[in-house]
């Protein structure tokens, strides 16, 4: 039981971590000299080092892409401390509704803000030379991690 509460463990904050890398750097396109992501867009030399950064426009797109992927850093971080909590709350045979809920939830919404992008991105930067970052990917990467580790929540009971 051991060794399944940190397999868990471990694939919850895996999870975390690409949410957190997904939603913060600067790599969701790329091409031509520039990097962009959910919150500026960067000029780079041809070494890598990054020249000028602006803010991203301020779309509805892009603000609903922003909102999905904070809301699902903040579901999968109550969905950890709510895991926890039920960790040494619960009685014996209680399962782990509250937090799978939550972790649904998280996957759900990075997968919305990754769709999202993929289809509204073309009306921001119309250049064919640009190509989707390893931020991005890792946002689709850490979809069916999060409604995989949401789906074993709801099916992991609690023993003693």
């Amino acid at each position: 039981m051991l060794l399944l509460l940190l397999g868990i463990l471990f694939l919850h904050i895996a999870v975390l971590v690409l949410l957190f890398v997904s939603t913060i750097v600067s790599q969701w396109l790329v091409g031509n000299g520039h990097t962009t992501d959910l919150w500026q867009n960067c000029t780079t030399s041809a070494l890598g080092a990054v020249q000028h950064c602006y803010s991203s426009s301020v779309s509805e797109w892009l603000q609903s892409v922003q909102a999905t992927m904070i809301l699902s850093v903040i579901f999968s971080v109550l969905a950890l401390f709510l895991f926890f909590c039920q960790l040494f709350t619960l009685t014996k045979g209680g399962r782990f509704y509250i937090t799978g809920f939550f972790q649904i939830l998280a996957g759900l919404c990075v997968m919305s803000a990754a769709a999202i992008y993929t289809v509204r991105h073309s009306e921001w930067h119309v250049n064919t030379d640009y190509s989707y970052g390893f931020a991005y990917i890792l946002a689709w990467v850490a979809f069916p991690l999060a409604l995989l580790s949401g789906i074993i929540y709801v099916i992991l009971r609690k023993r003693e």
